[in-house]
């Protein structure tokens, strides 16, 4: 068994500030004397120390709880410890993990290490340099997290206003454009139809150095190549039929500036070789003309398509796709990010009221608001046209409004009617073990309804009497929740 001795004695005075370092620590053993002893070595450090003696236990701790530190046996009963890392890395990318083991070997660190451990430590272990590295690690953790922290409240208070987004995906999204925005790199967005990838690329330019320049957005899909190639680079007069006078292109008048190249999967052979020519030499030449024109112009791009696939396919070039994506940002879905359902919501009753001069405060925000069950729909729709489609539907909501609270009867059919929430479940039925709140929430609703109307003999009426909430809210619940009530009198 490890050594007790207290392991702050000898510290080195740069360290003596670790003895203030509080956490949560989870060990996950199965020899109960070295869960003991990492307790009693940690707690009187001033940690606080929770304990496992298998892997999946320690999964289900970490998937609960949140943890300054997780220290991990090698050898478990039921996995190896490489294996819970890779599986905790999945789930959390950001808890420091150590790795302990009796089978000490180059080979086992270097395999811990791409799974994704921070540190390495043999038994029998030095209690001091445990301690130590605990300590320092912790405490880099926490520095690291409060500067992210006050770099978003920043961002959030000062920053990207048309950029409506709470959730840790578009906070990391808002965390890239912050970062990438003051450089002269080339950017490629990717992301679905509806995503807001042009939202991105404006805040891209409105916080660069390019800023007080001109963004030029080309959307490349709705024209033909030839005139493509005419609107980019220009043409002199002559240069074709209709041709009656010379005209600058866009990446001209763009100079200085940014050019937004929205759908660029889209452009043709021809016009991809030309562009590829702007991006590497910095010039082009205008049809018609023998004289190249140099510029100086940030590319942006984006596309909701698989470019790799098309490069693959030989539809677009290799050398091409490298030049462009030199800095990728990908834009999550609405989906995937429900909960920035409600500002953007907020954000478009706002929009939309104050376009059509209808119920707003003295404070010339909006007064109104969707009830429960209408947000609730709103939660758990698909969305498949993403921010776009959320947009229309907030938009019609507004026109067609007539009182402060919105109710359900006032969104389109289409999403009264889309077949219900999807609640995951396991193989037994159960809720799937990475159930979201919302499933949660929904899992249960559907159980309490469902009991009301067993009790009723599947009567609507008598079971919102019993969950006392009116009839029409159940039946939008019943919907929304995709319970067959076909089943009435079975």
């Amino acid at each position: 068994m490890p050594d007790l001795r207290m392991p702050f004695a000898n510290l080195p005075p740069d360290d003596v500030i670790l003895d203030a370092v509080h956490g949560r620590i989870l060990v996950i053993d199965d020899e109960a004397d070295i869960r003991e002893s990492l307790e009693a070595l940690l707690t009187l450090e001033g940690y606080q120390v929770e304990l496992a003696s298998t892997a999946n236990e320690g999964i289900a701790r970490v998937e609960a709880t949140q943890y300054d530190l997780v220290l991990l046996d090698l050898m478990l009963p039921d996995k190896s410890g490489i294996d819970v890392i890779t599986e905790l890395r999945e789930r959390d990318n950001e808890t420091p993990i150590f790795l302990i083991t009796a089978y000490g070997s180059i080979e086992v660190a270097v395999q811990a290490v791409k799974a994704g451990a921070n540190d390495y430590f043999s038994k029998p272990w030095n209690n001091d340099k445990l301690v130590i590295e605990i300590g320092r690690m912790i405490s880099a953790r926490r520095l690291a997290s409060e500067n992210l922290q006050l770099k978003r409240a920043l961002k959030q208070r000062y920053e990207f206003p048309n950029i409506v987004g709470k959730s840790e995906k578009m906070i990391r999204v808002l965390d890239m454009v912050a970062q990438v925005a003051p450089t002269r790199s080339t950017v490629l967005i990717t992301g679905e139809t509806g995503t807001g990838k042009e939202v991105i690329a404006k805040a891209i330019h409105a916080n660069s150095a390019r800023a007080s320049q001109m963004f030029v957005a080309v959307n490349s899909g709705s024209l033909p190549p030839d005139l493509l190639e005419s609107t980019l680079f220009g043409h002199m007069k002559g240069a074709f039929t209709g041709a009656v006078s010379s005209r600058k292109g866009y990446f001209e008048m763009a100079d200085r500036g940014t050019i937004f190249f929205d759908e660029i999967g889209t452009i043709g052979a021809e016009t991809q070789a030309k562009l590829l020519r702007v991006i590497q030499e910095k010039e082009f030449m205008p049809l018609g003309s023998n004289e190249t024109i140099k510029v100086d112009v940030r590319i942006v791009a984006a596309t909701n398509a698989e470019l790799r696939r098309l490069v693959e396919e030989g539809k677009f070039r290799e050398d091409l796709f490298y030049r462009l994506n030199v800095i990728p940002i990908q834009l999550p879905p609405l989906r995937d990010r429900k909960e920035d359902i409600p500002p953007l919501v907020e954000h478009f009753f706002n929009v939309y009221c104050r376009e059509n001069e209808k119920m707003l405060g003295p404070n010339g925000k909006s007064q109104l608001r969707f009830d429960p069950e209408a947000m609730q729909v709103l939660i758990d729709h698909n969305w498949p046209g993403n921010v776009r489609e959320l947009e229309n539907v907030v938009e019609r909501a507004v026109v067609l409004a007539s009182s402060m609270v919105v109710g359900a009867d006032v969104l389109p059919d289409h999403l009264l009617h889309a077949g219900g929430l999807r609640i995951r479940r396991d193989s037994a039925g159960n809720l799937a073990p990475d159930a979201s709140l919302y499933e949660v929430v929904a899992d249960f609703e559907r159980t309490r309804i469902v009991a009301a109307l067993e009790a009723t003999n599947w009567s609507q009426t008598e079971a919102a009497e019993v969950l006392r909430i009116p009839l029409s809210t159940l039946n939008q619940k019943i919907k929304r929740l995709n319970i067959d009530v076909k089943r009435r009198g079975a």
